[in-house]
């Protein structure tokens, strides 16, 4: 993944950010037995797929053209051998 720049674009950072500090508030309301909180922070982590979504539609995220699974046999380029 690191070769497709998977992953790298301020959308994906923005959602991955929003979602983990949601999944770890989750994690300690779960442990201080508050439903409540529990249940509104994974309404952050839901929060968080929809700003990386919002933001990948806004062209803050990776084009669809530069991701090697969307590329097309000419695009790609001739595998070489190993030696």
């Amino acid at each position: 993944m690191a070769g497709s720049s998977h992953g790298h674009t301020p959308a994906a950072w923005t959602g991955v950010i929003i979602a983990f500090i949601g999944f770890c508030a989750a994690g300690a309301f779960m442990v201080m037995d508050q439903p409540v909180g529990f249940w509104a922070s994974m309404g952050v982590v839901l929060l968080g797929g929809v700003v990386g979504a919002v933001m990948r539609s806004m062209g803050l995220g990776q084009p669809k053209s530069d991701h090697p699974v969307h590329a097309t046999a000419g695009d790609r380029e001739p595998a070489r051998a190993q030696g």
